[in-house]
């Protein structure tokens, strides 16, 4: 009996984790791309000779903004077009777009670790957690444009 209770656990439990995993099928594989393009920029810059060691930006470090901004517009006209079948609301492109922004900001934030604790080897911790609150309002901010200009449902609050 009790065998046999388990094992109804563990199958329901297994579908409704293969469940969440094909609706986040989106998310993760965006915010991988995301993340890993946006971790490829801090050794790009170091080899084109730009550091994170003072406060300072580079000019070139302003192009890194359109990583999210485009992987973002990407990720959630995939998820409008394929999973909603092109119709989707507001909320529904916010809250996939933070899914996807969540993942890629764990990818980064990891590649970003291991950039300043073995390739920089410096004491730029000020200088990155500032680029890192910077990557938090442009994530934020595009979440919010890429779900306005890709919603397709309009909810009246009145």
């Amino acid at each position: 009996m009790v065998a046999k209770t388990t094992y109804a656990c563990f199958k329901y439990i297994n579908k409704l984790t293969t469940i969440n995993l094909i609706k986040m099928k989106n998310a993760l594989t965006w915010g991988l791309v995301i993340g890993i393009l946006s971790g490829l920029w801090l050794f790009i810059m170091h080899w084109m000779g730009y550091d994170i060691k003072d406060d300072k930006t580079s000019p070139y470090e302003y192009f890194s903004i359109l990583i999210p901004i485009v992987g973002l517009l990407l990720a959630v006209k995939n998820y409008r077009d394929t999973d909603l079948n092109g119709n989707m609301s507001f909320l529904e492109g916010l809250i996939q777009s933070f899914k996807v922004l969540l993942v890629g900001g764990v990818v980064a934030g990891f590649i970003g670790i291991v950039y300043i604790n073995y390739v920089t080897e410096g004491n730029n911790y000020s200088a990155f957690s500032g680029r890192l609150f910077g990557a938090l309002l442009i994530g934020l901010l595009s979440a919010l444009g890429v779900s306005l200009v890709l919603a397709t449902k309009s909810n009246k609050l009145d």
